[in-house]
């Protein structure tokens, strides 16, 4: 009854959702009582559907009615064909389709019934794909067409992508559309579509015309016969319409061939309790066809099993409902995966921040580390400039050094020349001592024309100063103009050639002003050695005593200091004389 219940709440549902509960539940309830044979109860009606706050007219408000005051009460005496055609006229005006399909509404009633076999025990009811491939196989072997895998596979890829299946409108527009019964006409997919309707719905097993022997006249008559799970039916056609009898299937019976006999082949026989039937099968493969249903029919009987087509349902389901739970099962596991993957995240992101948190203490140490190289770089780069430039002040030094050096080697070589000169001055000057001693009486004499000539030679010592401060200035405006000169190369190196003129004739002044100092220091020196040679005045200046030099008008210590006293005593013996 659990299994009935469940079926009938299908076809209610799509009836129930379609309409407006305020106004029509109550035609739905009168109906439901009507086509399941149950007894109406008008007070329980009445109170459920008054109109106050608390009459519960809510989906969960109605299912409480429906299960104590009708389907608790179904007994199964009651034909599910038309239950089905009553939920569908309830539903169908407001669900079909508008646009238009190739199947007929009988047809599409068939589709909707089917659907609710095959549908999830979950609301809101949906054909999950498998169901639907099922259906469509089937369909498609009644058609006696191929079954397209490939089709269905990209059908059932774009499906999953979306959802998780169809609803019953959606199923009978995709067998509507003909999507997959091409190249079939109306007429074959209608009889396809009657014929899985037959099985999954009405339990037929098989059915077919056959010939049937009479139990009370013995003629032999064509019926219609239908196999269903523990009974088979036998009509005058095969539109149902007549009935001719049943024969009632359960675990005692059986079912055997028996030979041709009476001009009558492919004959079997169905045993029960309380008769017999005989049976003719149109041919051989029909009769062997007949007796596997029959004999399967019998064994599932015994067994206590249901149908095929419910049990390979039932399969399916607990194989979906299996696969499920391992997929739950497996989501279940994957979360704790993910959940203890979400900690090992955390305990990495943790150990990562530490990381990281060391990786920059360790960047600003290198930082600070680098900050102090490249300040010691700095600082060294500052000493080795500074000391560049020390070594190089003491290079400039040193060469200043060494060519003063030089200049010192030069003028000691020079006073050594100049040594050596004096030497032989010296000799000659001892030399002329000696000759001095002859001519010093001489000299006594001539030192009134030495007035004279002191005279002369003043005014040729004025004429020497002359010409030595003339050689001054002469120096010194060189000077200036090579100091204008330095400055003006500093200030204008375009200037360049015109400086170079400048510095010719800068040159050709020097070389003009070296003659004449070259011509001064002769006459100079001629000078002297006139003075020399004709007067004996000049004496050589050699290293002497640490005493103060005395000068006369012969010059620089031309008489030792014991002459110089005889002499002034002498001067002063001739000054008393003449005075």
């Amino acid at each position: 009854m659990v299994g009935l219940k469940e079926e009938l709440l299908k076809s209610i549902w799509h009836a129930f959702t379609a309409l407006d509960l305020d106004r029509s539940g109550k035609v739905l309830s009168h109906n439901l009582c009507t086509v399941l044979n149950v007894p109406h109860d008008p007070v329980a009606l009445e109170e459920h559907f008054r109109d106050d706050d608390e009459g519960p007219v809510s989906n969960q408000g109605y299912m409480p009615y429906l299960n104590k005051f009708i389907l608790e009460k179904v007994q199964g005496n009651f034909d599910k064909v038309e239950f089905n055609r009553m939920c569908w006229t309830l539903c169908a005006k407001k669900n079909l389709s508008k646009s238009p399909l190739l199947i007929s509404d009988e047809d599409a009633f068939k589709v909707w019934v089917i659907f609710n076999f095959l549908s999830e025990d979950k609301y809101p009811l949906i054909i999950v794909p498998e169901e639907i491939e099922y259906l469509l196989k089937k369909l498609t072997e009644a058609m006696g067409a191929g079954w397209q895998q490939e089709q269905f596979d990209h059908y059932k890829i774009a499906l999953n992508t979306s959802r998780e299946g169809l609803s019953a409108w959606e199923l009978i527009d995709l067998i509507g559309s003909g999507q997959f019964s091409k190249g079939m006409d109306r007429q074959t997919v209608s009889m396809a579509i009657n014929e899985v309707f037959n099985e999954l719905i009405l339990d037929v097993l098989k059915q077919g015309y056959m010939l049937k022997k009479g139990h009370k006249r013995k003629n032999w008559t064509e019926r219609w016969f239908v196999l269903k799970p523990n009974v088979i039916s036998y009509y005058v056609s095969e539109d149902l319409k007549d009935k001719k009898g049943d024969i009632i299937l359960d675990g005692n019976c059986c079912v055997e061939a028996l030979p041709d006999k009476d001009g009558k082949k492919c004959l079997f026989l169905i045993k029960c309790l309380d008769k017999s039937f005989e049976i003719s099968a149109s041919d051989k493969k029909k009769k062997q066809e007949w007796i596997q249903a029959i004999q399967s029919t019998v064994n599932l009987l015994r067994a206590g099993s249901p149908p095929p087509h419910k049990e390979a349902r039932q399969k399916r389901k607990e194989l979906r409902q299996k696969l499920l739970a391992e997929q739950e099962e497996l989501e279940r596991q994957m979360k704790e995966l993910q959940t203890a993957n979400e900690n090992k995240q955390k305990e990495l992101e943790a150990v990562r921040k530490q990381l990281e948190a060391a990786a920059a203490r360790a960047a600003e140490e290198e930082k600070k580390r680098l900050q102090t190289q490249v300040e010691l770089q700095d600082r060294f780069s500052l000493e080795l400039e500074r000391e560049k430039m020390v070594r190089q002040k003491m290079e400039e030094q040193v060469a200043q050094k060494s060519s003063e050096l030089e200049q010192y080697l030069q003028r000691v070589s020079e006073l050594e020349e100049m040594y050596k000169q004096l030497q032989e001055a010296l000799e000659d000057e001892k030399q002329a001592r000696q000759d001095e001693e002859t001519v010093r009486k001489l000299q006594a004499r001539l030192l009134e024309e030495e007035s004279a000539k002191r005279a002369e030679l003043e005014k040729w010592h004025l004429q020497q100063q002359q010409t030595i401060q003339m050689t001054e200035a002469e120096k010194q405006e060189l000077e200036n103009q090579r100091l204008i000169k330095e400055q003006a190369l500093q200030a204008a190196m375009q200037q360049l050639e015109q400086l170079e003129l400048e510095r010719k004739e800068a040159l050709e002044q020097y070389e003009e002003v070296k003659k004449k100092l070259e011509t001064a220091a002769n006459n100079t020196k001629s000078w002297k050695d006139k003075v020399a040679h004709h007067e004996g005045l000049i004496r050589l200046i050699e290293p002497g005593s640490k005493n103060p030099h005395l000068i006369t008008n012969w010059g620089p210590a031309a008489f030792t200091e014991a002459e110089l006293e005889q002499r002034q005593k002498s001067w002063k013996g001739k000054k008393a004389t003449s005075e």
